[in-house]
């Protein structure tokens, strides 16, 4: 039974790293619903509750999130305490579903549309936000000393187009899409992979020449976007992990869970203060 059964959240995005505050919100007791594009280019697919609009419904340690076809399906979902998923890019689900609390996760490095008037209470993830003028507050994502940190008054760290390190490589184990065309994945999340292993090939569009994507060191594969899935050339399409523990392809990251506790106690402190009539 939901502890906060009339505060109701509504995340736009459920990639990696909005699926770690959803889980950390539903845990704590918050009803969520989850809008997503019709075709997520998420890269870590098995921790993301964005794949249900894939595969109908995900499980991420033990919080499953169902595909939702319609608004009624969702408040049917949030009933039984479960995560819809809706496919609505405009996130035009706000105007019907009405959240006391909308959280911006698309994590596109901008602002792509929210408002500080699209509910009582604003949070967006990472840079392209500023506090007071489009959202109430702002979750540090930049691995370092502030990530996880609440925003007030001052903006996020700037996108340095630069990933965050994982087992002393950064840049080196994105993978990214050495074409436009299709992406065709030759290994799975979870499998060990070797430098040099082909991990996809991206098939060119109208008989144009495609090209392999392969491991540039040895470790396990994280993360790769859904097979079939149509891509521009640099688009980061998969993830290496030198660490190569492969149960971390199946649990919520380190970073993700720094994030959503950030946006759990935002959320917490707003309630406080509008309690207290502050």
């Amino acid at each position: 039974m939901y502890l906060f059964p009339h505060t109701l959240i509504l995340l736009k995005g459920g990639g990696d790293l909005g699926t770690g505050v959803a889980w950390r919100l539903h845990k704590a007791g918050f009803p969520v619903a989850i809008t997503e594009l019709a075709q997520p280019l998420v890269v870590r697919r098995t921790v993301a509750f964005a794949s249900a609009v894939y595969d109908g419904e995900i499980a991420v340690e033990g919080v499953t999130a169902w595909r939702a076809d319609s608004i009624q399906e969702a408040r049917s979902l949030i009933d039984d305490e479960m995560i819809p998923v809706l496919i609505d890019p405009e996130c035009s689900a706000r105007n019907e579903l009405q959240p006391t609390i909308l959280l911006d996760a698309v994590m596109a490095k901008k602002n792509t549309g929210t408002k500080k008037s699209d509910a009582p209470f604003v949070m967006a993830l990472g840079p392209g936000f500023t506090p007071n003028v489009d959202c109430h507050c702002v979750i540090e994502t930049q691995r370092g000393h502030n990530l996880g940190r609440v925003l007030w008054h001052v903006p996020a760290e700037p996108n340095t187009g630069v990933p965050g390190e994982i087992g002393g490589k950064s840049s080196e184990r994105v993978l990214r899409a050495p074409c436009d065309g299709r992406v065709v994945g030759r290994k799975k999340i979870g499998d060990e992979v070797r430098q040099g292993d082909v991990i996809a090939e991206v098939q060119g569009f109208k008989g144009t020449e495609g090209d392999k994507v392969v491991a540039p060191f040895e470790g396990v594969l994280r993360g790769i976007v859904h097979d079939g899935l149509f891509v521009r050339q640099g688009l980061k399409i998969g993830d290496v992990d030198p660490r190569a523990k492969r149960e971390h392809c199946f649990t919520i990251s380190d970073k993700a869970l720094a994030v959503g506790g950030g946006a759990l106690e935002a959320l917490l402190e707003w309630l406080k203060l509008t309690r207290m009539g502050v």
